[in-house]
């Protein structure tokens, strides 16, 4: 099996991006490749069409090499529940609950079997795999047990990039250190280290660059400028970092940033507009005179509900709606409108039937079967007849209330009506589709909504969807690492 392998010093690198990168350079020059990350922990997920879930990065990282994502380019993905434990999902299906101190006991030779399995098949179709680790490979504590690091690369052989992030300061501490925790076998694998994140000029860091090359007799094979790309992150740290302000705005979009939020990537489109602004709130913030508020996915959509109530967000929510407020519900964000969740089973941790924010009438129960499944669908509101693709993640099962409500108060926000509802006024939106602003025509004639609203021109409807848009992402990506990457050396 041919691999180049991708480990970084701390979380938060650039292992994702510089693997994405690496996919579509070698796929432009003619090269069949696909991405691997043995186990992700991750709340951002994606379905692929055989209906599994995995780590949206890896997805990403797909559409990077040309290819369909397959659930064997991430076996192992891990979904935190917010009580110390996780979902588990090995090869596109859920197995299992676990707490992280059992998680080793129960699920590492069922996971390395997995990843071997996964490897081989990908091996059959790919001549080049790009795998990509997680966190440190060098964490002395986690390495006898650790899936997705050194171990992968040893399995393969494969020639490892070590990269790391130097606009935190310490990089050159980095490096050394990870080197020296790694076992002679694993530091022989390092081929070359990346430096990320560079602001300034070359000519100032090559001292440095010298100094770490005779050190370590491993050769710099790049130094990544600082990019401003808006690229998918895997977990909720990227939110701390993203820059909401851009002067040419002229919607402000609130997305409540939950305690468990998943696949906000759901708002990269939305980010890609340059006439809105996404500022993500934590529900402890005020919430203010946004132009619209989302509430987004959750791993837990009971504990997140709890933790808005505690906080006054979702009082200030339910004030926001009744003063003509635009607000949308998105999965667990759907469930969170309704007027009630019940988890009788205790699924998520607790037991019981809780009080929603009774904005929408449906009544939501937590079950154990998962739908996970992508979706074609035409949509009703904002405007009849667009198509809509995207996917379903979630475990409640939603019904409408029909007793005492108004049948013309509500309508179905797309033909199938289990998928969403929104009022008449279309102020309150609801719906279980992920990847809903993905789909350009869709999101502009929303958007144009809250424009209306605002006395604001309307924006062309007939733009492309998101994944064009992506694609030109993903290209400018490539180019811009490409001119500073030595890529040579590692290749077959």
């Amino acid at each position: 099996m041919k691999a180049i392998m991708v480990v970084g010093t701390t979380s938060h690198a650039g292992k994702s991006l510089l693997t994405t990168a690496i996919c579509r350079i070698l796929s432009r020059r003619g090269w069949r490749v696909a991405p691997f990350k043995g186990q992700n922990m991750a709340l951002n997920a994606y379905v692929t069409a055989s209906g599994g879930e995995m780590g949206y990065a890896q997805a990403v990282q797909a559409w990077a090499a040309g290819v369909a994502p397959w659930v064997e380019m991430n076996p192992i993905l891990l979904k935190p529940q917010g009580d110390m434990t996780s979902q588990v999902i090995i090869k596109g299906r859920a197995v299992g609950k676990v707490s992280a101190s059992d998680y080793y006991e129960e699920y590492f030779e069922l996971g390395w079997k997995a990843i071997e399995e996964c490897l081989q098949h990908l091996a059959t179709e790919f001549d080049l795999l790009i795998c990509e680790g997680a966190g440190s490979p060098a964490e002395i504590n986690l390495k006898h047990r650790d899936l997705t690091n050194m171990r992968v690369a040893k399995y393969l052989n494969a020639p490892t990039i070590l990269v790391v992030d130097i606009d935190r300061g310490g990089a050159f501490a980095h490096v050394v250190g990870t080197l020296e925790l790694l076992e002679p076998d694993e530091r022989a694998l390092i081929k070359g280290v990346v430096i990320n994140k560079f602001r300034g000029q070359r000519s100032i860091l090559e001292p440095g660059i010298k100094w770490l090359e005779e050190r370590t007799g491993i050769p710099v094979v790049g130094v990544i400028p600082y990019l401003e790309e808006v690229f998918p992150a895997e977990d909720s740290l990227d939110l701390l970092e993203r820059k909401p302000h851009k002067h040419q705005a002229e919607l402000n979009i609130a997305v409540i940033r939950l305690p468990r939020i998943a696949n906000f990537t759901d708002f990269d489109p939305l980010e890609s507009e340059p006439t809105v602004s996404v500022k993500y709130l934590s529900p402890k913030q005020d919430l203010g005179h946004p132009d619209a508020v989302i509430i987004p996915g959750t791993k837990t959509t009971i504990s997140d509900l709890i933790a808005l109530q505690k906080s006054g967000m979702a009082e200030a929510i339910q004030h926001y709606a009744a003063s003509g407020g635009t607000v949308l519900g998105i999965c667990g964000g759907f469930q969170m409108l309704g007027q009630m969740i019940a988890d009788p089973e205790g699924l998520e941790g607790q037991s019981g039937r809780f009080q929603a924010l009774n904005l929408l009438p449906i009544r939501t129960v937590i079950t154990g079967q998962k739908i996970a499944r992508q979706r074609q669908v035409s949509s009703n509101f904002p405007q009849i007849g667009l198509p809509v693709n995207g996917f379903e993640i979630h475990q409640g099962r939603s019904r409408i209330e029909q007793q005492g409500i108004d049948s013309q108060a509500y309508h179905p926000l797309f033909d199938d009506v289990n998928l969403g509802l929104v009022d008449s006024g279309q102020s309150v939106w609801g719906t279980y589709l992920h990847g809903l602003f993905d789909n350009g025509p869709w999101r502009r004639a929303w958007l144009n909504r809250l424009r209306q609203q605002r006395g604001l021109k309307s924006l062309p409807t007939g733009v492309a969807n998101y994944r064009e848009q992506r694609e030109q992402i993903l290209d400018s990506l490539a180019t811009e690492i490409e001119k500073h990457l030595d890529i040579a050396p590692f290749l077959p």
